[in-house]
């Protein structure tokens, strides 16, 4: 890794689930690409993929140590506050010698110490919001931003005094390419199981069940169903069928969805403009505590596109993928019009003309 150096950088910075952190690797590919002079740099928090994912990367990065607000008790709340202070404290005592170019924040509890820092010192900020609805953080800092790029256009009156504009939600270089289309896979056919990077219980604890029912009855058939990194740990020893393949997590996202002729998965932002790129259709499973509620927004946008089924997460889970997985499982005609073409993604490209534009550099 390069030895990190704020000076004049790019720094990106979002976190603590995948769909924050890939759009943030996303446009810092881009830039890098635009600008091979210009130094970029990231921070975000050791406990969120970020921190997974940073450390082995060739990214310059700062991880500190923070925690998210939400769901948290009165102790924990006040805990989270002040690591968030002291980050904040760290960033602002730093930039004022090696101050950055510009700020890019996409949201998640990881970001927030970068993009107050940035507040604080008049440092360029912009913001990327993917979700149909803005997160607690973005709603907070909006205003100050040269610009909120949106994800989708229902954003922007949820800002009203932010100057928004739309662009989609930017997928990293692997997914910017040509895709087979669903009707020319040939047998075997798989279907892609996807609860996101730190893992959907309820997800992992219906497949289960409705994994032999389903390769029983589909023979030509087999699952790939990613489970998360901490609930991989809980599920890899139970029994399952042969041809359901369990696995952490899936580095290769845009070979395994193009493989796929179908895909179970939630409805975060990154993987619905990800689903769009490869032109496969899905079940979607919102998170049912998701901030304002954006991963149900995010699958009805999607539905409202026909490339997608949405079901909602309750008791009888396991029943409800078996139902909808079968009948598209068994029909290609379904999954084919459920899949659509790929559509072509220029969310990076608008983001950074946009940045170019509003930042100039020294």
């Amino acid at each position: 890794m390069t030895k990190l150096d704020f000076t004049d950088a790019l720094v990106f910075t979002g976190g603590g689930t995948g769909g924050h952190f890939f759009p943030a690797v996303a446009l810092a590919e881009g830039a890098r690409a635009r600008w091979a002079d210009r130094p970029i740099a990231f921070v975000g928090a050791t406990r969120g993929i970020e921190g997974l994912k940073l450390p082995g990367s060739e990214w310059p990065h700062l991880l500190l140590d923070l925690e998210g607000f939400l769901g948290r008790s009165p102790l924990r709340m006040l805990q989270a506050a002040w690591k968030l202070w002291r980050a904040r404290r760290v960033l602002v005592a730093r930039w004022k010698g090696e101050r950055p170019w510009a700020v890019v924040g996409t949201g998640g509890y990881g970001a927030a110490p970068a993009l107050l820092a940035a507040r604080t010192l008049g440092i360029p900020y912009f913001l990327h919001e993917s979700n149909a609805a803005p997160g607690e953080l973005v709603r907070r800092v909006a205003a100050r931003a040269r610009r909120v790029w949106c994800g989708m256009e229902a954003v922007k009156p949820l800002l009203p005094n932010a100057d928004c504009l739309t662009v989609g939600t930017p997928i990293r270089s692997c997914f910017l390419r040509d895709f087979k289309k669903v009707k020319d896979l040939k047998a075997p056919f798989q279907l892609l199981v996807l609860g996101g990077s730190s893992g959907a219980q309820a997800i992992n604890d219906a497949l289960l069940l409705a994994a032999p029912l389903l390769l029983e009855r589909f023979e030509d058939w087999s699952i790939l169903h990613q489970a998360g990194g901490r609930d991989y740990e809980r599920i890899k020893h139970q029994p399952r069928h042969e041809r359901h393949h369990l696995v952490p997590f899936i580095e290769a996202m845009d070979e395994a969805m193009e493989a796929a002729s179908l895909v179970v998965s939630r409805s975060g932002a990154s993987t619905c403009a990800e689903l769009k790129a490869v032109g496969r259709g899905a079940i979607l499973i919102p998170l049912p505590n998701s901030a304002h509620d954006h991963q149900k927004r995010n699958a009805e946008a999607l539905g409202l596109e026909n490339r997608a089924v949405l079901v909602s997460q309750q008791p009888n889970l396991a029943d409800h993928i078996e139902a909808h997985a079968g009948s598209h499982m068994a029909t290609p005609y379904a999954r084919i019009k459920l899949g659509q073409t790929p559509e072509a993604n220029r969310a990076m490209e608008l983001c950074l003309d946009d940045l170019a534009a509003l930042c100039p550099g020294p």
